[in-house]
C-alpha cells in the first residue's frame, strides 16, 4: 500500500504520541524505530519514523532526518510531517529549525508552519507565546528541564536563531476567521519571503482550521495534535480508502514492568502515586550506578513477581538531577540511567514480562533498542498522545507504552495496566 503521509519524530515517545493520535481515525499506522535499513515494503497509509535526535548535535540530527525523509519518499508519500515536542524543546542552535530548513530544501518548498499546541494536554499558543497549562513556557517546570531548559515563551524568538530565513506569525485572530483566511494569510507571508510561520492555537477547533488550511503543504511541522485532523481530511478528499485496515490487538500475559527515566513534574507525580499503591519499586542512584554498575539492579528485577508490575525509576526532583549532573556530567548521568533501565527491560522480558510501561523519551529509545524493536503497530490510547503499541522482541509478542515525561494524569501507570 502506498503511504499517504510520512512523519518524522525527534524522539520515541513523541513518535508514539503522534502515531496514537493518527490511529484514532481507525487508519493503520506503522511506527518504525530508527531509519529502516531495508527498502519500503508492506507500508501503512501513515508511516512514522522515530529518531533519537532531539538533543543530538545539529549536523547529526539534520542528517538523520534527511535520511528518514528519503526513505519515506520511497513509500510514495508526497506529504510529510516533522514532529517535535509540544513544549518546543530546543536550544538556540536547534534542532527544530535546522531540521525543518533541511527538509524544506529537500522537498523544494518555500514555507512551512510551526504549531506545537496540544490543548488536550494543556499546550496552547497565543500571539506566538507557548503556554503550559496557565503558565507561560518560561515560567513552567520546563524552565528547569535537564537537557533543554526553556527560558523564553515566545516561539518566534526561540526559532529565529535556529533558521536562516525570516520567521512570522499567523495569530489567533486569523485562525478564528477560518481555514480560508489562514490559507490566504500564509500565502501573503510567503509572498513577503516569510518561510517559517508560527501559528496560534488554543483549542481543538483551531487545530482543525490549521489542518484544513495546511493539509496540502509538502511539509507541516509541530506537535502531534495539529496532525490529528489530517486522516479525516484526507479520507474526505478521497485520498484514503474508507476501509483502510486497523491494528490487531494481541492477548498478552499479565506480567509487566514499569521503567521511568523521566524527571518531569508530571512523571514525579505519577511515580509518587504508584509508590503509594504499595507496588514493588526500586529507585536508581546515578552516582551509585557510576561507581558500582547496575548488577544489583538486575538482580532485584530478576527476583520480582512480574505479575505485580514492579517499578524501576530514576525519576527525581530538579535539585537531585542537577547534583548528579554536576558530579558526573549531564550526558554521562543520563546515559548511565538509560543503560540500567534498558538492561532491566531485557531481564524482565527474558523472565516473561510482556507489557512494558516506559516514561521518558531518552529512556524509551534506550529500551526499544535493547529489546531489538524496529517496528510498532499502534493500539488503544491510555491517555491523550500515549497509546499501547505492539511488536516482536526475541520471538515474543510484547506491548510497549512509551510515555513522554509530561503526558498522562497522576494515575497513569495504574491506568496503563488497566487498558492493555
Amino acid at each position: 500500500m502506498s503511504t499517504y503521509l510520512g512523519c518524522i519524530a525527534d524522539d520515541f515517545t513523541g513518535a508514539t504520541d503522534l502515531a496514537g493520535l493518527l490511529a484514532r481515525s481507525g487508519v493503520q499506522v506503522s511506527l518504525r524505530i530508527g531509519i529502516p535499513k531495508e527498502p519500503p515494503r508492506d507500508t501503512a497509509p501513515f508511516e512514522v519514523i522515530a529518531l533519537k535526535c532531539r538533543t543530538a548535535p545539529v549536523d547529526e540530527a539534520v542528517a538523520d532526518c534527511r535520511a528518514a525523509l528519503a526513505w519515506l519518499r520511497q513509500t510514495g508519500a508526497e506529504r510529510f510531517f516533522w514532529k517535535y515536542c509540544s513544549t518546543f524543546d530546543s536550544t538556540p542552535q536547534g534542532n527544530i529549525g535546522p531540521v525543518a530548513e533541511a527538509l524544506m530544501a529537500d522537498l523544494d518548498t518555500r514555507q512551512t508552519i510551526y504549531c506545537p499546541a496540544f490543548p488536550e494536554n494543556g499546550r496552547a499558543i497565543f500571539m506566538g507565546n507557548l503556554f503550559v497549562g496557565r503558565e507561560p513556557l518560561a515560567e513552567s517546570s520546563m524552565k528547569d528541564h535537564p537537557l533543554t531548559p526553556m527560558r523564553d515563551s515566545n516561539l518566534m524568538r526561540l526559532l529565529a536563531p535556529q533558521v536562516s530565513q525570516p520567521v512570522g506569525l499567523a495569530d489567533r485572530l486569523t485562525v478564528a476567521e477560518g481555514a480560508g483566511a489562514l490559507r490566504a494569510a500564509l500565502d501573503r507571508l510567503e509572498a513577503e519571503g516569510i518561510a517559517h510561520v508560527v501559528v496560534d492555537a488554543v483549542a481543538n477547533g483551531d487545530l482543525q482550521v490549521i489542518a484544513e488550511a495546511c493539509r496540502d503543504m509538502p511539509l507541516m511541522t509541530g506537535g502531534s495534535a495539529v496532525a490529528m485532523p489530517l486522516p479525516a481530511l484526507y479520507r474526505a478528499s478521497g485520498g484514503l480508502a474508507p476501509d483502510a485496515p486497523g491494528v490487531s490487538i494481541p492477548s498478552l500475559p499479565k506480567a509487566a514492568v514499569l521503567l521511568s527515566g523521566s524527571c518531569s513534574a508530571m512523571t514525579n507525580a505519577q511515580v509518587a502515586q504508584y509508590l503509594a499503591s504499595g507496588a514493588p519499586a526500586l529507585q536508581l542512584d546515578p552516582l551509585d550506578l557510576a561507581q558500582n554498575g547496575h548488577g544489583a539492579v538486575l538482580d532485584w528485577i530478576a527476583a520480582q513477581d512480574l505479575d505485580r508490575a514492579p517499578l524501576v525509576y530514576a525519576t527525581a526532583d530538579p535539585a537531585s538531577v542537577r547534583a548528579a549532573q554536576e558530579k558526573l556530567g549531564r550526558d554521562r548521568a543520563g546515559t548511565i540511567v538509560e543503560e540500567a533501565l534498558a538492561a532491566c527491560a531485557v531481564v524482565a522480558r527474558d523472565r516473561g514480562a510482556r507489557r512494558f510501561v516506559v516514561a521518558g523519551g531518552e529512556t524509551s529509545g534506550a529500551v526499544t533498542q535493547a529489546l531489538g524493536v524496529d517496528r510498532l503497530d499502534i493500539g488503544p490510547e491510555i491517555a491523550p498522545g500515549v497509546p499501547w503499541t505492539y511488536c516482536d522482541s526475541n520471538g515474543s509478542r510484547i506491548a510497549l507504552a512509551l510515555k513522554s515525561g509530561n503526558f498522562g494524569a497522576a494515575g497513569f501507570f495504574t491506568d496503563a495496566l488497566g487498558v492493555s
